[in-house]
Parts: structure tokens; C-alpha cells; sequence
């Protein structure tokens, strides 16, 4: 049998020969490869943008098992003992499974990323969860979103794999969140708080790009109307303490979660959020970084920077978070003032 002779097209050797050295360019200069440094010219490196995009992940598919967790039967509920106001603090499958998904998730992308967890002893537990690759398809369309890529030393990350268990518990959805804070030189940079149950993120990267759910929220600076949202674990010590500072006028309400309470601050729902005892950083520094980014401050109650460092992951001394720096300077100054300003920072 004669097929005749084959002949060879030049051209579309050339072409494939572009196509091939274009892949290779794409992949080499951070394309949607699912590893942070498989492309990267040096290992010590990290791609924020990438990093960014794996945090949103990482949130929200902790809050996939949360989800999954709350419509079991049994939450497998266990004590970890009593918080400062003598509350019970209580810890469930759902806190270990969105903390396996959401650690190891990033872990498998960046491996040499430094974690700091809420539940970092219970690594055993991770069989059973399924990991994510990165998709850069969780940035909104509207969002830009540069590649800048710092020393990875540089850099931790903080993860809260289910805020405000306690409600969790009490099937109070509305208050639960997953939450992911990337810090630069202890720095909150990178901020993501997700609520699983309405499926809503809110993310941001301080002087780089926010979500679409920061995008078009205005604040007034009305320091005279103070509404201040606390606690639900020690609600009547600090109503009648933020009375006392604000004033009788003051609107004070109750809520769970230090990332819902950060949320009804951006939304306008509360011009401060006030904490007067030790809260652990893994619970604020995403909301930090996030009212960092569009004008707003969280402060400890002395009006200190809080400094994001590994070996502390607790804030002694209470918090301040408003939406507008003016508003906050204008809070803390009444605070400072106010006959329990020593008793709100040495609590």
C-alpha cells in the first residue's frame, strides 16, 4: 500500500515551536499554576496576588465544612475551658475540618508559608478533607489585582477556622465566620472574612484592591450618635462600661463573633466595635487588615498598634475598630479620658 510521501509544513512547526515557548513564558511568570513556587525564579519568594487568592480559597472552603459539620446530627462538641468572663469555650469537628481544609490547603500551594492557628494540635484529624488548587476566578472581574512578589520570611499567616463557635453551637449562623490574615513585617496586609452560611466574602489587600462588597460602602464621621456593638459572652459589664465612656445616648448592642461584630462596623450597622478584655489575634486580624485598607482602625485600648508577632497570639489589653480613623481618634479620646480607662486596658 502507497500513502505517498509525507511532506513537512515548516510553518506549522514554527508555530507549534511559538505555541510551546509561549506556554512556558506564561507558566514561568506565575500563570494559574496550583504551586506557589513551581514557577517562581526564587524559591524564598511569595506571589501576593497568588497568596490572595489561595487565603479566599482557603476561607471559603473551611467554610464548605462548616457547613457540612452543621448539618450533622452530632458537632462532637468539646470544652477547652472557661474564657476570661467565665464563659464556656467550647470547640467542634467543624473548628478541626475547616482548620485541615484551609491549613493544609495553603500548605500544599506555599509550603514554606508560616501559619499561626487557632487549632493547630489537631493535624490527625485531616485525612478526610479534600484540598483546593488556586483559582484565580474568586477575584471579581472589576478588581486589579497586581502580581508583587516579597521575601516569604516576611510573611505569616493567621487563620480563625470558625469564629464565634459558641454560636455555632446555638445554630446562631449569622455570626459564624471563617478567616484568613496575611501580615507583611507583622503588619495585617491581607484580610479575608467569610460567612458560610450566606455564602458572602469580604476580602482586602491594604492599598492594592478590595472586594466588591467594600466597593460602594460610604461612612459619615458622626461621633455624636455613638452605636457601639460588644459581646454576647460579657454583654452586661461592657454595656455599662461603654455607657459610662460614650455617654446615656450611647446605642449598645450585642453580638457574637469578632469578625461579624468588624462586618456590622463596614456596613454601618455600628460606628465602633469596643472589646475591653484579651482577645486572640487569630479573631482580629483579618478585620484589622480589612478597615486598614479603607480608612478605618483597630487599636488595643492604650491606642497601640496590635503587633502581629508568632510568639504572642494574645491581645491583653482590649480593642477599638471604627470605619473612619477620625471616628476612632475621636472614641479613644474619650476612653483615655473617662474615669475607666485604666480599668479598660489593665483588664
Amino acid at each position: 500500500m502507497n500513502f505517498g510521501r509525507i511532506r513537512i509544513n515548516k510553518c506549522g512547526f514554527v508555530i507549534l515551536g511559538l505555541l510551546f515557548v509561549g506556554a512556558l513564558y506564561y507558566l514561568w511568570n506565575g500563570g494559574s499554576s496550583s504551586n506557589g513556587y513551581a514557577f517562581s525564579k526564587n524559591p524564598n519568594e511569595i506571589n501576593l496576588r497568588k497568596l490572595l487568592i489561595g487565603s479566599i480559597q482557603a476561607a471559603q472552603h473551611g467554610g464548605f465544612e462548616v457547613v457540612a459539620v452543621s448539618k450533622s446530627r452530632d458537632l462532637h462538641e468539646q470544652s477547652k475551658g472557661k474564657t476570661q468572663e467565665g464563659a464556656n469555650n467550647p470547640v467542634t469537628d467543624a473548628d478541626y475540618r475547616s482548620n485541615c481544609v484551609m491549613k493544609n490547603g495553603l500548605l500544599r500551594i506555599f509550603p514554606k508559608l508560616r501559619i499561626i492557628s487557632e487549632e493547630d494540635d489537631q493535624q490527625e484529624r485531616c485525612a478526610e478533607v479534600q484540598l483546593f488548587d488556586l483559582d484565580p476566578t474568586v477575584l471579581h472581574e472589576t478588581a486589579t489585582v497586581p502580581d508583587e512578589r516579597i521575601n516569604i520570611e516576611d510573611v505569616a499567616v493567621w487563620i480563625d477556622p470558625l469564629d464565634a463557635t459558641q454560636e455555632f453551637t446555638e445554630r446562631l449562623h449569622e455570626y459564624v465566620t471563617t478567616m484568613v490574615c496575611v501580615t507583611v513585617k507583622g503588619v495585617p496586609t491581607i484580610g479575608i472574612i467569610h460567612n458560610p452560611f450566606t455564602m458572602k466574602t469580604t476580602w482586602a489587600w491594604r492599598g492594592r484592591a478590595v472586594s466588591e462588597t467594600l466597593m460602594n460602602v460610604k461612612h459619615e464621621p458622626d461621633v455624636k450618635h455613638p452605636t457601639i456593638i460588644v459581646s454576647r459572652s460579657h454583654a452586661g459589664a461592657v454595656k455599662e462600661q461603654a455607657k459610662q465612656v460614650f455617654g446615656e445616648n450611647a446605642q449598645v448592642i450585642t453580638a457574637g463573633g469578632a469578625g461579624f461584630k468588624v462586618l456590622q462596623v463596614i456596613r454601618n450597622n455600628a460606628t465602633a466595635y469596643l472589646h475591653t478584655t484579651h482577645i486572640k489575634k487569630w479573631d482580629i486580624c483579618a478585620g484589622d487588615a480589612i478597615l486598614g485598607a479603607i480608612g478605618g482602625k483597630m487599636s488595643d485600648l492604650r491606642n497601640g498598634n496590635i503587633e502581629y508577632v508568632d510568639s504572642q497570639p494574645l491581645n491583653p489589653n482590649g480593642l477599638l475598630a471604627t470605619a473612619l480613623a477620625s471616628t476612632h481618634e475621636a472614641y479613644m479620646q474619650r476612653i483615655l479620658e473617662s474615669k475607666l480607662a485604666a480599668h479598660l486596658t489593665h483588664n
